[in-house]
């Protein structure tokens, strides 16, 4: 558990920044589209971090 969460915070982090860019360069600067793709990178992170965490723990 402890792993996923660490993982988590790492995918979930670089999803969200990668959002947030694309919505910045996109021209949509209001703050609902900026919270919605952090938002969205948080969401997708959850099953990114479990898949990664399930590869390393097989490997151990």
């Amino acid at each position: 558990m402890r792993l996923f969460l660490l993982i988590f915070l790492l995918v979930s982090t670089g999803l969200a920044g990668a959002g947030i860019t694309a919505v910045l360069a996109s021209g949509l600067d209001g703050t609902m589209p900026i919270i919605a793709a952090a938002a969205l990178g948080a969401v997708i992170g959850v099953p990114v971090a479990w898949l990664i965490t399930k590869r390393i723990a097989s490997l151990g």
